[in-house]
């Protein structure tokens, strides 16, 4: 499905997962795996420099590989045989030692960890992006008032800077946890035939510590053949951000309706177009990020089953892994890579905001008049009494305004100025710039921090 790649995985992790990246992470693994036996006397060093000179991916036949998958039941077996039979041709004794005490899935699974570890680097970049993108938009409207909507209907004002600012929030968790589980995730599959090196005597946890500071990878406790928690915790990282990428895609999509149009996506040549209707301007980036978002729950739940794995090495839960995990991912990334673009050159219209205020003729602002008069009649009482004014409002095609200017116990207890300021919108905004301030001076502290340590 390449045609659709530049749509919907446009990210640059795309190429973590191509069949060349896939190959040169298990070589990857052999060539490291010779040099660290080397460096423990388990194998000659000479035979470890002719393996690791042939681990380059274009040396290897792929289409060969992938017809060869179908009989061996994974890809590392061919892979394995034409790797031994390379080095042969350039070193028969060297060839003895290619793949000296490892599994398949060794070389698979480590192979992957390496993909990963690319993928959640490039992540990591766009989502600093994104995050800044965040920060300028949201510097740029912290006040720009309009209509917070429940249930999809009008509830009370809002800022922009705040709607914006709950993303962000979520955001800089997610960056958060990425930070924290990049050591525990990225973790070397080293255990042999049944996950106990046998074959390397009693020099596999030694080997273990070795190849893991070479591949600068996590030095795993023990194998983690059938054991694949740290593999959902990428998944499930890269779900979760996906749903907060698609909530913020679906309220924008909202926003740019017709009927709305607070906001729109950014404008370039064809972008948004309709094949027949010419004044049509779709969101498209928001259909991009909405389309990850319901893939890939069902992506994850996959891999969730796949966990049930039997003994010592899995059947058919490790294989459900190969093509889903990576799929979740450049799905994940691609939607992330969209939304950076979408927020950076988000168009913001603040007069439509102001004029969607005004749609309910003042029933918005009923909550404000309500808790004013409250503290003088309680809460309840007058919560009800301001009920039967909006209701009499929308009855009669009045402003809530006018109705209730002309209510005795409303004006017994408020200025006609006073009744004004309660229905501005503007002044009902309670903790919106606090909460919006909070986020952005901890997206400021927490960026200047990331960079101190890169």
């Amino acid at each position: 499905m390449e045609l659709l790649t530049p749509l919907l995985r446009s990210s640059a992790v795309s190429a973590c997962f191509s069949d060349a990246a896939t190959l040169q992470g298990m070589l990857d693994f052999e060539a490291a795996l010779a040099t660290a036996q080397a460096g423990l006397g388990i194998i000659p060093r000479e035979a470890a420099q002719q393996i690791a000179a042939v681990c380059h991916h274009p040396a290897f036949d792929a289409a060969d590989l992938a017809q060869a998958a179908a009989q061996a039941g994974n890809l590392a077996i061919p892979l394995v045989k034409q790797l031994t039979a390379r080095v042969a041709q350039q070193d028969a004794q060297a060839a003895r030692f290619v793949h000296w005490g490892a599994t398949s899935q060794d070389a698979l699974d480590t192979g992957l960890v390496l993909q990963l570890r690319h993928a959640l680097a490039l992540t990591h970049s766009d989502l600093e992006r994104l995050i800044a993108a965040l920060v300028q938009q949201i510097t740029r409207h912290q006040d720009c008032v309009l209509v917070g909507r429940t249930w999809m209907q009008h509830a009370l004002p809002t800022t922009l800077g705040l709607k914006l600012a709950g993303t962000l929030d979520a955001l800089l968790r997610y960056r958060q946890r990425l930070d924290e589980m990049r050591p525990r995730v990225l973790a070397l599959q080293l255990g042999g035939a049944a996950g106990t090196l046998a074959s390397l005597g009693e020099r596999g946890a030694e080997l273990v510590t070795a190849l893991a500071a070479g591949l600068q990878l996590t030095a795993a406790q023990t194998p983690w053949h059938s054991q694949r928690d740290r593999l959902l915790e990428i998944a499930g990282w890269y779900a979760g951000l996906t749903g907060t990428l698609g909530k913020l895609a679906r309220d924008i999509s909202l926003l740019t309706q017709t009927e709305v149009a607070e906001v729109a996506e950014p404008t370039a040549a064809g972008r948004g177009g309709s094949s027949t209707m010419p004044h049509k301007r779709n969101p498209v980036a928001c259909a991009v990020i909405l389309s990850a978002a319901n893939r890939v729950p069902a992506l994850v739940g996959g891999l969730y089953a796949a966990m049930v794995q039997e003994h010592e090495r899995g059947l058919g839960g490790w294989h459900a892994e190969w093509e889903s995990l990576p799929e979740l991912v450049m799905l994940a990334a691609g939607a992330l890579h969209t939304t950076g673009d979408l927020v950076a050159g988000l168009q913001v219209f603040p007069q439509r905001m102001q004029h969607n205020l005004k749609l309910t003729d003042g029933l918005i602002m009923a909550e404000a008049v309500t808790m004013a008069l409250g503290e003088a009649i309680g809460r309840q009482p007058a919560h009800q009494h301001i009920e039967k004014q909006c209701h009499q409002a929308l009855a009669q095609g009045l402003t809530l305004h006018e109705v209730l200017l002309d209510d005795p116990l409303v004006m017994a207890h408020f200025t006609a100025q006073r009744l004004n300021e309660l229905l501005d919108p503007q002044r009902y905004l309670g903790s919106a710039r606090h909460f919006t301030q909070q986020v952005l001076q901890r997206a400021t502290a927490s960026t200047s921090e990331n960079h101190r340590h890169e």
